[in-house]
C-alpha cells in the first residue's frame, strides 16, 4: 500500500494516543477506541445470485465482496479423500489508485497465500466433506474475493468477509447412483434446497497488531500503519488456536512483545469471531424479504 503523507504534529499526535490508550478514528462523528477495539463493522450475505454463498463486510473504511463458487473436480493426488479451497483475490483499482494496471498484484499474493496457510491446519475445516467418491470426485469451494476500498486493516476485513461467505454457502446434495458396469455415477438433488453447509465455526479470523512506541494496537487505520514500522498478521480459529502468523513491516520484534502480540491476538480473535457469528444469525433471522441491496 502507498505510504500516506503525514506531518510531524499528526504523528505525534497519534503516538500520544496509543501511549495513552485513546484513538480517535475519522467517521460520521469523532469516535475513540481503545488499543485492542474494532471498529464497527458492517455485513450483508446473499448478494450475489449466481454464487453459492456470498457476502460484503465493512470494517470502517476498508469494504470487500466475497462469492463462493462449488464445483466438482478431481481431489489432488496427495489429498485424494479431500476436497479444497482455492483463493483468489482482485484488487479493484477503485479502491485506490496504487491498485491501477497490476499495482495490487503483490498485496493480492500475498493475501491468497496467507488464507491458504490460515486453512491447512486440520482444525480450521473438515476438507472430507467435501469429498463425493474417494480418489476420483470432489467439491472444490473457489473463493473469489474483491477489495472494493482500502481503508486500514486490509487482511482482518477479508477474512472475516471470507468467513462470512463460507458460513452463507450451499453445497448441493449429491449421492452415487447404481453402478453402471465399474463407473459409479453421480446424482445430483433436482430439489434446489436440498442441500448441506459446511461447519465453519473454527474457520480462522485473521488478527493484524501493529507495533508502534512501546505499544501496539489492533484494528489500525491507514495512519496508524503510517507510524508503525513493525507488526503481525495472525489467524486465529475459534478455538483460539493459532494456526499461521506473518510478520509486517522492516522493523524488528522483540521475542518477549512478540510472544505477548500472539496472546493478544488470540483472545481478540475469538472476540471478534463472536461479533461476527452474532451478525451471520441476525442476518439469518432478518430473511430475504427485508434485504434491499448492498449495505442496507
Amino acid at each position: 500500500m502507498a505510504e500516506i503523507l503525514l506531518s510531524e504534529a499528526e504523528k505525534a499526535f497519534i503516538h500520544h494516543g496509543v501511549q495513552v490508550g485513546k484513538l480517535l478514528y475519522l467517521s460520521t462523528h469523532n469516535v475513540s477506541k481503545t488499543r485492542l477495539d474494532y471498529r464497527p463493522i458492517i455485513l450483508e450475505t446473499g448478494l450475489v445470485s449466481n454464487a453459492s454463498g456470498s457476502s460484503r463486510l465493512r470494517l470502517a473504511n476498508s469494504d470487500v465482496l466475497v462469492g463462493v463458487k462449488v464445483e466438482l473436480a478431481s481431489p489432488l493426488s496427495e489429498k485424494p479423500l479431500e476436497g479444497r479451497l482455492e483463493f483468489f483475490v482482485d484488487c479493484s483499482a477503485n479502491a485506490t489508485p496504487e491498485f491501477e494496471g497490476r499495482g495490487g498484484e503483490d498485496l493480492a499474493n500475498e493475501i491468497c497465500r496467507f488464507l491458504q496457510m490460515s486453512y491447512m491446519s486440520g482444525d480450521t475445516i473438515n476438507l472430507a466433506e467435501l469429498s463425493v467418491l474417494a480418489g476420483q470426485q470432489c467439491w472444490v469451494l473457489y473463493v473469489d474475493i474483491l477489495i472494493l476500498e482500502c481503508g486500514g486493516n486490509l487482511y482482518d476485513t477479508v477474512s472475516l468477509a471470507v468467513k462470512s461467505a463460507l458460513y452463507t454457502t450451499q453445497i448441493p446434495s449429491i449421492k452415487v447412483a447404481t453402478m453402471d458396469g465399474d463407473q459409479p455415477e453421480l446424482e445430483l438433488s433436482e430439489d434446489p434446497y436440498d442441500t448441506k453447509r459446511l461447519n465453519t465455526q473454527n474457520i480462522p479470523c485473521l488478527v493484524t497488531l501493529m507495533k508502534i512506541g512501546n505499544h501496539y494496537l489492533v484494528d489500525p487505520t491507514p495512519e496508524e500503519e503510517c507510524c508503525s514500522s513493525s507488526g503481525v498478521v495472525v489467524a486465529v480459529s475459534g478455538t483460539k488456536k493459532i494456526t499461521a502468523v506473518r510478520k509486517i513491516g522492516s522493523g524488528s520484534l522483540h521475542p518477549e512483545s512478540l510472544v505477548s502480540m500472539l496472546k493478544t491476538a488470540s483472545e481478540v480473535g475469538a472476540v471478534v469471531d463472536k461479533i461476527l457469528m452474532k451478525k451471520l444469525l441476525e442476518e439469518e433471522t432478518a430473511g430475504k424479504t427485508q434485504k434491499v441491496g448492498f449495505m442496507r
